[in-house]
């Protein structure tokens, strides 16, 4: 088996911070609906990686997510509800 030596480039496109791109832009503990969008609907926060924002960023996003949640403006985690499975032997 002979390889081609030609290999296809894969382009990455580089996700730009949304707080730096523009400055009027506000992280802010009182807007629930912002902050929603950096955390997933397990209530995990979102990676940088993923979210495309820069370390300065993501260090006030985290610390904004977990005062919203310590006032009850964000869940820790979803509602779901366990249930018992009865068992009768």
């Amino acid at each position: 088996m002979a390889y081609d030596d030609k290999r296809k480039r894969i382009f990455v496109k580089h996700k730009i911070c949304r707080f730096c791109a523009d400055p009027n832009l506000k992280i802010d503990y009182k807007e629930p609906k912002i902050l929603a969008v950096f955390i997933t609907e397990r209530g995990k926060i979102i990676p940088r990686r993923i979210s495309g924002n820069c370390a300065k960023h993501q260090r006030i996003i985290a610390l904004v997510i977990k005062r919203a949640r310590n006032i009850a403006l964000l869940p820790f985690t979803t509602a779901k509800i366990k249930t018992k499975e009865h068992r009768e032997f």
